[in-house]
């Protein structure tokens, strides 16, 4: 797909816009003020793929930990700040890679333009989020109801506080729970602005709503080429975020890299535990960078023939496995030696 290119923005020392990769990004559920969880859970997060982190910072405390917290972690840490505008500057201080704020909550605009003295100081990028839950009430008045047209409004007349303030290092993001009102604001925003776009379907739900809303909405969106760095939010551990914001961007050929998973529904053909099998080899090969497929299939109707067409393949059978490879049987093998011999497969791939 064709994507649109955008303003190039330097996050740390990542990069987004200008047709560069789509970054995934997560945020900390710890305090943030508790430097080792919050260290701890960044560097699981990092481990799983993701690219940018965002913390909160509600309290002077959390805002001068970022300072331990960046010497310890190795992706980009954002700082999410609303309301105190004096929390924004503190974490830019103490070595935030980028702030997002609401403009429209932070207060006056000597308020805002103090933010964006340091941020120019420092050439530290702000992000302008907008969430459809806080549209003003005069937008709402105007478009009788929440619409993504106010949404758009919203987050581009916040951008032109901050250009007229002197500054252009901006990303911006509009979210909505509604996810078709989130697509149509992105359509338009997307026609009216070359800012780089953060893509989210906000207060998506749980694991399941979740990642079928997100599923949906980030699809319709990035197919169209728009978005440049994205979060899944979910209500849950954020491991499950980075999941499954790899299998969106793999699933549309923005992202190649890390294994795919295929594997069959059940049915009552089934003769081995295919949901616990699947489930286990998806965690056995969730470390691993290879850039393969492998299929896990429950009996012997398609399971041979779905596997052969997959770089490594399992097809069940009465208690028993076979282990495929490049189209070829390797062993078989009782189902409780699979893992062991999937293992080394993976271990040894491409010698």
């Amino acid at each position: 797909m064709e994507r649109k290119i955008t303003k190039e923005i330097h996050i740390g020392d990542r990069v987004i816009g200008g047709g560069n990769p789509i970054l995934i990004q997560s945020m900390t559920n710890t305090k943030t003020e508790d430097v080792d969880a919050t260290v701890a859970q960044i560097r699981q997060l990092t481990q799983a793929g993701c690219d940018i982190i965002r913390c909160a910072v509600p309290t002077m405390e959390a805002a001068c930990a970022l300072e331990e917290i960046k010497k310890q972690v190795e992706i980009p840490v954002v700082a999410d700040i609303h309301f105190d505008y004096r929390l924004a500057i503190a974490a830019m201080e103490h070595g935030a890679d980028k702030i997002r704020i609401n403009p429209g909550n932070i207060g006056s605009l000597d308020r805002i333009k103090a933010v964006v003295d340091v941020a120019k100081e420092r050439n530290i990028p702000i992000r302008v989020g907008v969430n459809s839950g806080s549209l003003e009430k005069e937008l709402v008045e105007k478009y009788h109801g929440v619409t993504a047209e106010g949404i758009v409004e919203s987050a581009l007349d916040k951008v032109h506080i901050i250009e007229d303030l002197g500054y252009d290092n901006l990303v911006i993001s509009i979210k909505s729970s509604d996810v078709l009102m989130c697509v149509k604001a992105h359509e338009l925003i997307s026609s009216q602005t070359d800012y780089p776009l953060h893509v989210g379907i906000t207060e998506s739900g749980t694991l399941t709503s979740g990642n079928i809303k997100s599923s949906i909405g980030l699809g319709l969106i990035l197919h169209q080429g728009i978005g440049d760095t994205i979060r899944v939010s979910l209500t849950g551990d954020p491991i499950e975020e980075i999941k499954s914001a790899k299998l969106i961007l793999r699933t549309l050929g923005l992202r190649k890299g890390g294994i795919e998973v295929v594997s069959c529904p059940t049915c009552g053909r089934t003769q081995i535990d295919l949901i616990g099998l699947a489930n286990r080899v998806e965690n056995l090969v969730a470390g691993y960078p290879l850039d393969i497929k492998v299929a896990v299939m429950g009996c012997v109707v398609n399971g041979p023939g779905e596997a052969k067409e997959a770089d490594l393949g399992v097809a069940g059978g009465i208690g028993e496995v076979l282990l495929i490879k490049h189209g070829q049987v390797v062993k078989k093998m009782p189902e409780e030696e699979l893992l062991p011999a999937l293992k080394y497969e993976l271990d040894h791939w491409g010698e």
